[in-house]
């Protein structure tokens, strides 16, 4: 399995981001061709109690790295990119693994 990550750092406006990300981008993006699954985890706190650097994670999963860059090359995986890079472009690192 190949897996696309997105860490996004706390915004300023935690409401007009979540708004944006679960009701227009989020959408956008699972209509990426070859998308599996996609997995978003909001944080709340590090094991040692402390507040986390990141405020929400983003796991979209395919079945294999050829799946994955596919999907990046789509239509909706560019309008997805064009979509992120509009409203958190300053928030995010992306990440491209594959399960061990």
């Amino acid at each position: 399995m190949a897996k696309l990550i997105a860490l996004y750092k706390h915004p300023e406006d935690k409401e007009a981001f979540d708004q944006h990300y679960f009701e227009v981008h989020a959408p956008i993006t699972e209509k990426i061709p070859g998308l599996r699954e996609m997995r978003v985890t909001k944080f709340s706190t590090t094991p040692m109690g402390t507040d986390s650097p990141y405020y929400l994670m983003c796991e979209m999963i395919y079945d294999s790295m050829d799946d994955l860059k596919n999907g990046m090359r789509s239509a909706e995986g560019k309008a997805s990119g064009k979509d992120l890079m509009s409203f958190a472009g300053n928030l995010v690192t992306l990440m491209i693994g594959e399960d061990a």
